[in-house]
């Protein structure tokens, strides 16, 4: 599964049982749709979490966009006032940084990879028209 957000805060590192370490941070999720002609606007919040290397953390920071891939799970619990309460959370196995407060471009996966800058656009082949006149057909 597949989802986009926008990270609520920066990741933290956790340690749980033993020398074992899991990353962990929320995001938003914005959704707009219309209801009687009115536009209205859903927010989703879900927690996630990444076990395979806890050096992305760093680079989650709030504000930051993230495409995360993995599974989604449903908890349902009791809050302490007696109330039936549910939370979503994600178990991620591959984080795309898609863009952060400070526009920078990286990404990191599954693999360990340390996350690197994406090429600029003006920089990128696909970006340079050589040899095309600038009288165009259209």
């Amino acid at each position: 599964m597949e989802i986009t957000g926008r990270l609520t805060a920066d990741a933290v590192v956790r340690k749980v049982s033993g020398e074992r370490k899991v990353t962990v941070f929320s995001i938003a999720i914005n959704d707009t749709y219309r209801s009687d002609g009115e536009q209205r606007k859903v927010t989703t919040f879900i927690d996630c979490s990444y076990w395979l290397n806890t050096g992305i953390a760093e680079y989650l920071k709030k504000g930051g966009w993230v495409q995360l891939y993995g599974r989604i799970g449903a908890t349902a619990y009791l809050s302490g006032s007696g109330e039936a309460t549910a939370s979503l959370t994600f178990h991620a196995i591959e984080i795309n940084l898609l863009g952060s407060p400070q526009r920078n471009e990286s990404s990191y996966n599954a693999s360990g990879h340390t996350p690197q800058e994406l090429p600029k656009a003006e920089e990128t082949a696909a970006n340079k028209f050589v040899g095309i006149d600038d009288d165009l057909p259209f």
